[in-house]
């Protein structure tokens, strides 16, 4: 009898020190064992000085499962991987390990991006029904009065019922906040200069009209050069009183410079999940402010979230093993316009 030949492809694991143990379950690592061949609990942390397991499973793989913290895939990575055919990236950007090397190469590459989009767009969805009822300054008034009296009185701008949403980008996020949005009493603005036609019910306009329509602005574009700022001054002073700014994408969007005097003031209001710097400086006001709401960029993937984006890559392993397209292939025309 002849041996049996494995045609499965041989895969390898890239990417920061923990990360593999939170992003995969045991099922995950054995679905992978099923469908590749492969080591599920070999991880790579670098690849230009592999040690010695490492450099002989680069020198096979075929596929590399990437996920955040992985390594650069350069030129003399490259050289180490002969075999390499895919790269399968199990979160969202892939702007920070994916090279020029790598498409001059014809790698395929595929990312967890739609995977990702989805808790962006909850938490979204979340701080616009909270922004609108007032929630974060409700809370607080509460706590100073301890009484139900002023209530009624004092709540007579809050509510969700027919509020101007404004949705700056119409990217995978964007068009999934506005799908969440649907069901609510809203009327959605949308600013994207690359959109053709806005989705139905959505109307389509520039970024200043949105900033003077909106009660609240949301923001869904991408960190580019041309985007740097994009909420500016102009985009600030032309929001009406009481507006809540809403930041998920990139602190780098917003010139918070322009931003901070407006909620210093009290007329402008923010969720922030993201700043700039990511981490901002002790003695920001940024901090302490009654009307901004500051998270640790937790709006992506966190916790179990992560199953969902392992879920979608390994999908996309198993697309490659039987020879089909990958269903969310990313490539190099599609980053200069996306995060």
């Amino acid at each position: 009898m002849h041996p049996t030949t494995d045609n499965r492809p041989s895969l390898l694991l890239a990417m920061g020190p923990g990360v593999d143990d939170r992003l995969l379950t045991g099922a995950h690592r054995a679905r992978l064992a099923r469908l590749t061949r492969t080591d599920p609990h070999l991880v790579a942390h670098d690849l230009t000085a592999p040690e010695p397991r490492v450099a002989a499973a680069l020198a096979e793989a075929e596929i590399l499962l990437t996920c955040w913290g992985a390594p650069p895939l350069t030129t003399e990575v490259l050289a180490r991987a002969p075999r390499l055919r895919a790269v399968v990236h199990a979160a969202g950007s892939v702007k920070h390990h994916i090279t020029e090397a790598c498409w001059e190469r014809g790698l395929r590459v595929t990312s967890a991006a739609a995977a990702n989009a989805l808790p962006v767009a909850e938490y979204t969805l979340a701080a616009i029904l909270l922004a609108g009822k007032r929630v974060l300054r409700s809370a607080q008034r509460y706590a100073e009065l301890r009484t139900d009296d002023a209530w009624l009185t004092e709540s007579t701008p809050w509510g969700n019922y027919r509020r101007t949403i404004g949705i700056v980008g119409a990217s995978r996020i964007g068009r999934r906040v506005v799908e969440l949005l649907r069901p609510f009493d809203f009327e959605i603005l949308l600013y994207d200069p690359y959109a053709d036609a806005p989705p139905p019910g959505v109307e389509l306009v520039g970024l200043d009209e949105l900033c003077a329509r909106s009660t609240i602005v949301s923001i869904h574009a991408p960190q580019l050069p041309s985007t740097h700022g994009m909420i500016g001054a102009a985009q600030l002073a032309a929001m009406p009183d009481g507006v809540t700014l809403i930041n998920t994408a990139r602190g780098s969007l917003v010139d918070e410079t322009a931003l901070l005097p407006h909620l210093l003031s009290g007329r402008l209001h923010a969720i922030l999940d993201v700043t700039d710097p990511e981490l901002p400086p002790s003695e920001s006001p940024l901090w302490t402010l009654p009307n901004v709401l500051l998270t640790p960029h937790v709006a992506g993937s966190l916790g179990n979230e992560l199953h969902r984006m392992a879920d979608q890559a390994i999908e996309e392993v198993a697309r490659y093993g039987r020879g089909e397209p990958f269903a969310e292939e990313v490539r190099a025309s599609d980053l200069t316009r996306s995060a």
